[in-house]
């Protein structure tokens, strides 16, 4: 876990259960900001997150023409009715059963129909056997496996490693906190040997979420977090966390065998 001891939480007490809409948009929101991926709505993803104001929230989803149809993948497969419920957002964005339960050739055609015709053959052939090697649709798949080879970022995507690094759901710790800006222990992907890995933890300063049940649903010191795009998305409880880096150090195990 390259160093990420998972403590106890200080005292947090129990995680206040959040909307499957209000999930996906607290990581969506990040990237969606930049005007990297979803609707050109900005505003209404956050006001919404911070409301919790669902409907709204739905509509604003089906636009991200990444995570959408993964969410709706993962929902068929295990005859779940919403997309948005939140066991199915947090297999999307963590890992977890759900992800895992998805067949390899349902996965095959959702990818084929979506992005084989924005990669090279070569890419393509890799990407059919990444696929029978493990892939599952979660977030870490599509930043590390698909996103370089579809030419799917928005704009300059240079530097890749430092673009797909923040694209990437990662986990740290909470330092501290003064108002909306944190200060947490993270880790950051990096180069070596002509493979990626995660590297050791450093700090930096990230924005967090509050809403009506406080910073992260009461996150505290010490807790585990995610990030995403220089945000602080959720607090994690330790299984979310083992889930989290065992699903990124699955996807770069994959990724690793093509570069």
């Amino acid at each position: 876990m390259d160093g990420l001891v998972v403590d106890p939480p200080k005292a947090a007490g129990p995680a206040v259960p959040t909307p499957g809409p209000v999930l996906f948009a607290r990581y969506a929101y990040p990237p969606n900001r930049l005007g990297l991926c979803g609707p050109d709505d900005a505003p209404s993803l956050q006001a919404g997150a911070l409301a919790g104001a669902t409907a709204e929230l739905r509509e604003l989803a089906r636009g991200f023409e990444g995570a959408y149809p993964y969410l709706s993948l993962i929902a068929h497969e295990n005859s779940i009715a919403d997309p948005l419920d939140p066991r199915v957002v947090e297999a999307y964005w963590l890992g977890g059963e759900l992800s895992a339960r998805i067949p390899p050739r349902s996965l095959h055609r959702n990818v084929n129909d979506r992005f084989r015709g924005r990669m090279t053959p070569a890419d393509w052939r890799w990407l059919e056997q990444a696929l029978g090697a493990g892939s599952r649709p979660i977030h870490a798949f599509h930043v590390l496996e698909i996103f370089p080879r579809a030419g799917l970022m928005r704009g300059d995507a240079a530097p890749i490693l430092e673009t797909i690094d923040s694209c990437r759901v990662r986990w740290g710790r909470l330092v501290s906190a003064e108002g909306d800006q944190l200060l947490v222990s993270a880790s950051r992907l990096e180069l070596v040997d002509g493979a990626l890995r995660i590297g050791a933890e450093r700090p930096e300063t990230v924005t967090g979420w509050y809403d009506g049940s406080g910073l992260l649903g009461g996150a505290r010191a010490g807790d585990p977090i995610s990030l995403h795009w220089g945000w602080a998305c959720d607090r994690l409880s330790a299984p979310q966390l083992g889930r989290l880096v065992a699903w990124t150090d699955a996807a770069l195990r994959i990724t690793n065998q093509a570069i």
